[in-house]
């Protein structure tokens, strides 16, 4: 009984740092993002009135 509890307790503690860590590995890793590389755009839309 004793020897299961500290089981669950290591298998629960491993999991928590599995999680932990996998979401500081994804943090810090180079980007992955696949959007073009369009650069600065020309606004083309109306402009705003001057009335305030």
């Amino acid at each position: 009984m004793l020897k299961a509890i500290f089981q669950a307790i290591r298998e629960v503690t491993q999991q928590v740092i599995s999680y932990i860590s996998g979401a500081a590995a994804r943090i810090f890793a180079p980007s992955d993002d696949d959007y073009p590389k369009t650069g600065v755009q020309p606004f083309e839309g109306d402009s705003a009135d001057d009335k305030l």
